[in-house]
């Protein structure tokens, strides 16, 4: 059963003036795990692409109440999927919904990035 859904869309080159004027945002989005892949750093479309998935995650919670950018953090499998670790506050929004799994969808291109999430529960 759907809980919730969540989408959102990043202008990249307005998030990329924001990040060169305000050069700390990363990190108060971010992790440093999420800004790097492998041995370098991600490149600000990916970053993008990962602001939406925050902001399209709140949207499917349905609230963002009490809740930090650091409670929440988009990895990649082995394959290059994403998904969601949660922590904190989300983990206890997504246990007080019943919400079992979260699912994500990233893309960018043409100076957009876009993030999908389905918020799933057994009930």
């Amino acid at each position: 059963m759907i809980v919730g859904i969540g989408v959102d869309i990043v202008d990249v080159p307005r998030f990329e003036r924001a990040t060169s004027r305000t050069p700390g945002v990363l990190t108060r989005l971010f992790s440093e795990a999420e800004q790097v892949n492998g041995d370098s750093r991600r490149n600000l479309r990916s970053m993008a692409a990962r602001f939406a998935a925050k902001e399209a995650l709140i949207k499917a919670l349905g609230d963002s109440a009490g809740l930090r950018w650091h409670d929440m953090a988009v990895v990649s499998d082995g394959l290059g999927n994403p998904s969601f670790e949660i922590y904190n506050a989300v983990e206890g929004i997504v246990a007080a919904r019943g919400i079992t799994r979260l699912h994500l969808s990233m893309s960018h291109d043409a100076g957009l990035a876009i993030a999908y999430v389905v918020a799933e529960g057994d009930g």
